[in-house]
């Protein structure tokens, strides 16, 4: 998201005729607003979908990303390549943020190679749904950990950091789901609540550090997954959305980017939901 300055309340000096001329400098110079020029970012799961949206986003707004993978190497190289023609540094690293140990050996491989951690977005998640009845205890706990434990191993991880910075900002991936529950999701539902609160947790232990924690709830957002559902399914969920319309990686992205930059600065511990009025 970019912002142009106006030049419509700008006054002539006295005497200048073609002052429009003149303030052409200054026009170029804040044409295009960074909102997070010089910030180093931490980004999990982002070789696809909503993460490589945030990830761009990001780099557009001059931040440096670090971002995780799990096993698409091919796609994480790309991302690299294709994000570095902004200006900023990118790397990638395969990293599992469900391990504890590899989440903390990932934060201080990003300290010693970026120098900072400013921002961590801990978008890493899947799914396994089910009903309940159907539903086994390996589908229950492998959700609770990759969505959950994930957001717990990784705060745990850049906290030392962010500590010693005094400032910082966490933006944990929730869900509508996990603010109003879905039938056949009680796994996932379950995870995405439990991000809600432990983010708001974490925003009562860390503010008086100006560490900040808030949380995003995307509602539908269409990716390339969603892109191989029976369109007539897509459709009819479209219709129950009030702007009529799925969401977009860059929506959730520019939320991250508020809640990320110094515009976001007095707030914290709050849940924004980015779904088009569903849950209206």
């Amino acid at each position: 998201m970019l912002y142009e300055t106006s030049m419509q309340k700008l006054v002539p000096p006295k005497g200048m005729t073609n002052y429009k001329l003149a303030l052409q400098p200054f026009k170029n110079k804040y044409r295009y607003m960074k909102l997070l020029e010089g910030k180093t970012a931490i980004i999990t799961g982002a070789s696809r979908g909503i993460g490589k949206g945030i990830a761009t986003v990001f780099a557009q707004h001059g931040a440096n990303v670090a971002f995780t993978y799990s096993a698409s190497v091919e796609a994480a190289k790309a991302l690299e390549t294709e994000l570095q023609t902004f200006g900023t540094t990118i790397k990638g690293y395969q990293s599992n943020a469900a391990n504890f140990m590899e989440a903390q050996q990932l934060a201080e491989d990003v300290l010693a190679d970026f120098g900072a951690i400013d921002i961590l977005i801990n978008n890493a998640g899947i799914t396994k749904d089910n009903l309940l009845m159907r539903m086994g205890e390996e589908d229950f706990d492998k959700v609770i950990e990759v969505n959950l434990k994930s957001v717990f191993n990784m705060t745990k991880a850049v906290q030392r950091t962010m500590l010693k910075q005094r400032k910082g900002s966490i933006i944990n991936m929730s869900s509508v789901v996990g603010v109003k529950g879905n039938a056949g999701q009680t796994n996932y539902a379950a995870s995405k609540a439990g991000i809600i609160g432990f983010s708001k947790s974490v925003a009562l232990e860390l503010g008086s550090r100006n560490i900040r924690s808030n949380v995003i709830a995307p509602g539908f957002i269409e990716t390339e997954m969603t892109a191989k559902l029976d369109e007539v399914t897509v459709a009819g969920w479209r219709a129950g959305i009030p702007l009529k319309r799925g969401g977009s990686p860059e929506d959730i992205a520019n939320a991250c980017v508020f809640l990320a930059s110094d515009l976001s600065s007095y707030i914290t511990g709050q849940t924004l939901n980015v779904d088009g009025g569903m849950l209206t």
